[in-house]
């Protein structure tokens, strides 16, 4: 068993997250907890697998949800993972990750991801990479100062600064969101809200230098009409989403369509 906290910020997640705990299972991390701001039965769920729920409360202002348990909730495990309930942990993912932290060469590890539509996983397209594995006390979320911009009160698009050596895990977790399109699209427009906003108040080289040249790169492009064009001549062209026929066509304009749409709202904010 690790020496590890899985840390689960849920909201309304009766639907993903009996997968999520069962993935995780009884002898892989330490601890898990869930911070939650629910109305519907997903504590009842953590229960069940007697897992921790702690409370939590937005006020619309830094810090969400992770930053606020960094700050405010003191671990006595070395690492911390940062788990959303529709990712679910492979075996592969486990025992690539009980080797890594055993060696200790970094204090943070980029994590891999599959990425399903439409029922079915995703063959091409850009790869899901993000900082969510670290040692506790290493680092946090990055600052961004909102006025509830949207009605997401859990860091989703703000970036993790650890300080030290980070390392990559490459087996997969699997990302699983069974919510449907529906919700993909509302949760993309709230996406689309809140990436506007930070990007009209706080973008600048100086605020935006921990990024790595992708992100920076997306950044730029920002102010640009040409971002959902180029990211759906990335995804479906470059980085085979043809390879999912008709399914990585629609993911492919899916997206370009939620870049164009974060590209319209910074004009649309900048003028009013």
């Amino acid at each position: 068993m690790l020496d590890l906290t899985i840390v689960i910020p849920t909201k309304n997640e009766e639907v993903n997250l009996p997968g999520c705990l069962s993935a995780i299972g009884n002898d892989f991390a330490k601890k898990i907890i869930l911070i939650d701001s629910s109305t519907d039965s997903t504590r009842d769920i953590a229960k069940e697998f007697n897992v921790e729920v702690i409370d939590f409360a937005w006020d619309g202002k830094f810090p969400k949800k992770r930053n606020w348990f960094l700050r405010n909730y003191k671990l006595d495990t070395k690492w911390v993972l940062f788990l959303d309930a529709d990712e679910y942990l492979t075996d592969d993912f486990k025992s690539e990750a009980c080797l890594s932290l055993e060696k200790g060469d970094y204090v943070g590890y980029y994590l891999n991801y599959t990425r399903y539509f439409l029922g079915k996983k995703l063959k091409g397209g850009y790869p899901l990479r993000k900082l969510a594995l670290f040692q506790y006390g290493a680092g946090e979320y990055e600052r961004v100062d909102e006025e509830r911009w949207s009605g997401l009160d859990m860091e989703v698009h703000e970036h993790l600064i650890v300080k030290g050596k980070v390392g990559i895990i490459r087996s997969e977790i699997d990302h699983r969101d069974f919510q449907g399109v529906a919700h993909y699209v509302i949760k993309h427009n709230e996406y689309a809200t809140w990436e506007a906003e930070r990007f009209l108040k706080t973008y600048t080289d100086e605020n935006n230098k921990h990024l790595t040249w992708a992100q920076k790169l997306k950044y730029r492009l920002m102010k640009s009409i040409l971002i959902g064009p180029a990211y759906f001549f990335g995804s479906f062209l470059l980085l085979g989403g043809f390879r999912d026929g008709s399914r990585g066509l629609a993911f492919a304009i899916l997206k370009m369509s939620y870049f164009t749409q974060v590209h319209c709202k910074i004009r649309e904010k900048s003028r009013s």
